[in-house]
Order: structure tokens, then C-alpha cells, then sequence
């Protein structure tokens, strides 16, 4: 029954967290209209002057504005918790006769939707301007369980940095790295363009095997060991971002 009534608690707080979305419109910008016009910026802007080997650049660069997505959603989520904590909305729950996991999970799991969402958003948009997938559909299915496994993991890191800050701006500032990493990784150019230091740095990262699994999945381009990287990195940074949620959130309600 604990397990039933936690669930339910859940869907309560995702729905209230849906609502809060919807009605602020900076959010809405941020999640939805900025990676469109980052991707407008890329291809019509920049395009131009990559040379990313055979292909065209959009089909290069929409793996890479996806996970740009994410790292803005992450940011949402940070700001989002770290309201709650500061406005004292999440004392209000602790005097009210809910599970106490919901509060986070519906943080997430309203992250994780949003995300995907977005993500739906922008591939129209390029595939409106050029982008030409050759992914069927079980590769599309990967595609998204890939992407819903990295918004997953770092939802839940977002949320333990939310519950760290002291305010939401300090909020905001902590998930900086999460906007940064797609630029020094294999989204926009590949790595072997860059100087040998940033290069080993842009190989090893969290970000570029995520990346390669989604633009193979997308362009039938090697994946090689990505997939594996992909699913080891993502399975890491979701562990620590839940247990340190965990804790901070039992530290939060005491």
C-alpha cells in the first residue's frame, strides 16, 4: 500500500509541477524556444564554416542541440527545487500526509517530460530545415531510451544541486557545467579538430559518448563502445545525483 500511495503522491506532484511550467513563460522560453534558436544560430550562422567531413552540418549537429536541451532542462529543475526549499514549500509538505519521495520524484520525473518534449520540438524544427534521419524505428527506440536515461540522471544531480544552493541563482550558477560540457565535446565539431590536451578531455567526458550513441542511432554512423560508455556514465551520474538528493532532501525536512 506504502508503495501504491507513493506512486500517487508522484503523479500529484508532477502534475502540480506541469502546471507551474506552464504558467511561467520564462521557462517555457528557456526549455522550448532557445534550443530552436540555438540550432537556427548553428546551422545558418556557423554551419557554414564546419567542415565536418561528408554529410550535411545539420545532420552533424542536432545529436549534439539535444543534449544542449537537457542541460538547459537541468537548470529549470535546480531553480525549480531550489524555489521550493527557499520559499518554504517543501516545510509545508513535510506537514502534510504525503510520501515523502513524491516531492522529488515529481520534480523529476516533470524534468524527464519536459525534456523529451523539447527534444520532439527541436527535431521537427531540423527536420523542417534539412535534417534527414535514416534511423528506423527500433533505432528511434534506443534513441529514446538513450536520451530519457541522460535527462533521467541528470535530473536527479540537478535536483541534489537545487536542494545545495542557498537560493535559486546560486542555483542556476551550479548547473552551468551541464550548459558548457556539449560545447567541449563531439556536438559541434568533432574532437579530432581540437588541441591534444582539450581533445583527450572532449573524449573522455560524459557528454561526447552520449552523443555518438544518438547520432549513430540517428545517421547510422560506427557507435563502436559509445553505447556502453553511454549507459556506464549516465548510470553513475543518476546514482550520485539520487543519493545526494536523498540525503540533502532527509537533511531539508528534518
Amino acid at each position: 500500500m506504502n508503495s501504491v500511495v507513493a506512486v500517487q503522491d508522484s503523479l500529484t506532484m508532477l502534475d502540480r509541477n506541469i502546471r507551474r511550467t506552464l504558467r511561467s513563460p520564462d521557462t517555457m522560453i528557456m526549455t522550448v524556444v532557445l534550443p530552436v534558436v540555438i540550432l537556427l544560430m548553428f546551422v545558418f550562422v556557423f554551419g557554414g564554416a564546419m567542415d565536418v567531413g561528408p554529410g550535411a552540418y545539420i545532420d552533424y549537429v542536432v545529436p549534439g542541440i539535444i543534449l544542449l536541451c537537457a542541460g538547459f532542462g537541468a537548470s529549470t529543475t535546480a531553480i525549480a527545487v531550489s524555489t521550493d526549499s527557499a520559499e518554504g514549500i517543501i516545510d509545508r509538505f513535510r506537514a502534510m500526509s504525503i510520501a515523502r519521495s513524491a516531492v522529488l520524484t515529481g520534480h523529476v520525473a516533470e524534468s524527464v517530460l519536459r525534456n523529451l518534449i523539447t527534444s520532439a520540438i527541436v527535431v521537427a524544427v531540423a527536420v523542417a530545415l534539412g535534417f534527414r534521419p535514416t534511423a528506423d524505428p527500433l533505432r528511434w527506440l534506443g534513441v529514446f531510451g538513450v536520451l530519457a536515461m541522460f535527462v533521467f540522471a541528470l535530473s536527479w544531480l540537478a535536483a541534489a544541486l537545487g536542494l545545495l544552493a542557498r537560493n535559486p541563482e546560486a542555483a542556476n550558477g551550479f548547473t552551468f557545467i551541464f550548459m558548457f560540457l556539449p560545447y567541449v565535446s563531439s556536438a559541434f565539431v568533432p574532437t579530432e579538430s581540437m588541441p591534444t590536451w582539450l581533445h583527450w578531455f572532449a573524449e573522455n567526458q560524459p557528454v561526447t559518448p552520449v552523443i555518438e550513441t544518438l547520432r549513430g542511432l540517428l545517421m547510422g554512423t560506427p557507435i563502436g563502445n559509445s553505447w556502453l560508455l553511454a549507459v556506464l556514465w549516465c548510470t553513475g551520474i543518476g546514482l550520485v545525483g539520487y543519493l545526494a538528493a536523498g540525503a540533502l532532501f532527509r537533511r531539508e525536512m528534518r
